[in-house]
């Protein structure tokens, strides 16, 4: 039996990490849309914030789709939520996708389908976001950690993600954590390189 894959990483904020509850919706939806604010223009055929963050409310206070408050973890730093992570089984992408795409065909007439970004065989983080005020923090690296802490080391699953190519930035965070590249691919256009780390990666101690 292969011992779990230790990976330490000091940071300098006084951060929780726990799983979303359905209260949590709300934060949820805000924090992930500041990081696909784009793709949920292009869901909705419209350039509207109010409008993209009641669409992705209608999903984080929901269970059973890809946004879903279930899905999802969340960090707290001086008593508030100040970001978020929704991560799920690549195999049910397109169960988890299909209330999503039913809403913007029926809501918005939109026939923007998006490529699939994950499959079977990985969880895979989706969306990361975090408030403006709290980036520099390493909050967006203590969430990450937190999943690989919890889906790579205590459940023995493979974690997936994408970056873009043209992000090198995100990368070097992503690759700092233990994550390697296993191919590429496009989505949204977008030319991303596929990034996973399992029990079967070792990753030295760091500080982020």
């Amino acid at each position: 039996m292969q011992l779990p894959t230790l990976i330490l990483v000091r940071y300098n904020t006084d951060t929780m990490i726990r799983k979303a509850t359905p209260e949590d919706a709300e934060a949820i939806a805000t924090y992930l849309l500041l990081a696909m604010e784009g793709i949920v223009y292009q869901f909705i055929g419209q350039r509207n914030w109010e409008e993209a963050m009641t669409f992705m409310q209608h999903f984080t206070a929901r269970e059973h789709n890809q946004y879903a408050y279930q899905n999802c973890w969340v960090a707290e730093a001086d008593g508030k939520v100040v970001g978020a992570v929704n991560v799920y089984n690549g195999g049910d992408l397109h169960e988890l996708r299909a209330p999503v795409i039913n809403h913007i065909l029926t809501h918005y007439h939109s026939s923007f389908l998006p490529e699939d970004e994950t499959g079977q065989g990985e969880y895979y983080i989706d969306t990361i976001g975090v408030h403006p005020e709290y980036r520099g923090r390493g909050i967006g690296a203590r969430l990450l950690q937190h999943l690989v802490d919890e889906f790579v080391n205590r459940r023995g699953e493979t974690l997936g993600l994408l970056v873009a190519e043209g992000n090198p930035q995100a990368k070097r965070l992503y690759t700092k954590l233990g994550f390697k590249p296993v191919g590429k691919r496009v989505v949204f256009g977008i030319p991303m390189e596929h990034l996973q780390i399992n029990n079967h990666i070792r990753v030295h101690s760091g500080t982020l």
